[in-house]
């Protein structure tokens, strides 16, 4: 089982690198983009575990290591 969890600055919290990326893109022409965010991925491979499992898992994962909860944020997925 694999499971990919996405990490992103709350929408409240000011992201100084993503407004860099945003100026440096509209800089080089991409006129049409508004808005970047930048985050984080971790891919997670668990090794004979259940669906359901792997569900609780990687949920407790993403909440208690993988991020800050007073600034970020998370979701993810889970393939076989």
């Amino acid at each position: 089982m694999k499971a990919r969890v996405y990490v992103t600055l709350k929408k409240t919290v000011l992201d100084p690198q993503g407004q860099t990326i945003h100026r440096a893109l509209t800089g080089l022409g991409y006129r049409s983009l508004k808005a970047v965010r930048q985050g984080k991925v971790f891919e997670l491979e668990l090794n004979g575990v259940s669906k359901e499992e792997a569900r609780r898992q990687v949920e407790r994962m993403a909440r208690d290591v993988l991020t800050n909860p007073v600034i970020e944020e998370y979701c993810y997925e889970l393939e076989e």
